[in-house]
């Protein structure tokens, strides 16, 4: 007879019970944990409170919870949430500006365009004042170009020889203008190491 595997312990774990709702002060506790483990901007920051209460909601609905109770709760939890970034933010213990400005500085060193950056620093809920402020200038934008070849193996990091058409059409998909694309792939290969080595080295 072949014995049966034991559940994962997650599986046999209860789930954890709904208690009350959470509190202004547990929100904030929260809010200082994750900060110390991920950068975040005051929306973002928000975001991760207003699902920490929305999971919560989940679970008290599980328990047979009085659905208005809970629906009246969660609406006071998620308004104490947004306090608490608020609050952060104005303590400076969250700066979108500086989020922003490490942010592009990361994903242009990773090859990503100036459009392409922007998009994300939007999507982080970053003011477009902020993003257009952080956003990398038009050298900085060849060096993130050249990055993206190296990483898609083209212009001067290709190793097989790629029609231009087609490597500009990459680089344009990535938010490169044509300008940018063709100064990219116009760089020698000495030219282009030397680039994105200076730029890791800051």
């Amino acid at each position: 007879m072949t014995a049966q595997a034991e559940p994962p312990a997650a599986a046999r774990r209860p789930p954890r019970p709904a208690g009350a709702a959470p509190s202004e002060a547990r929100l904030r506790e929260a809010a200082l944990a994750h900060l110390a483990r991920f950068a975040a901007t005051e929306a973002g920051l928000r975001r991760v409170l207003q699902r920490r209460v929305d999971r919560w909601a989940r679970r008290a609905e599980a328990e047979g919870a009085d659905p208005a109770a809970i629906a009246a709760a969660a609406v006071e939890a998620r308004a104490a949430a947004a306090r608490v970034a608020q609050r952060l933010a104005g303590a400076g213990v969250v700066d979108d500006a500086a989020f922003a400005e490490a942010r592009a500085r990361r994903l242009a060193r990773g090859g990503r365009s100036r459009r392409a950056i922007a998009a994300h620093l939007a999507g982080k809920g970053v003011a477009r004042e902020v993003a257009a402020a952080a956003l990398p200038d038009a050298a900085a934008e060849l060096d993130a170009a050249l990055a993206h070849c190296r990483r898609r193996r083209i212009g001067p990091f290709a190793r097989d020889e790629v029609p231009r058409v087609k490597a500009l059409a990459a680089l344009a998909r990535a938010g490169f203008s044509r300008e940018v694309a063709e100064a990219a792939l116009d760089t020698t290969p000495d030219a282009a190491e030397a680039r994105l080595l200076a730029l890791r080295r800051g």
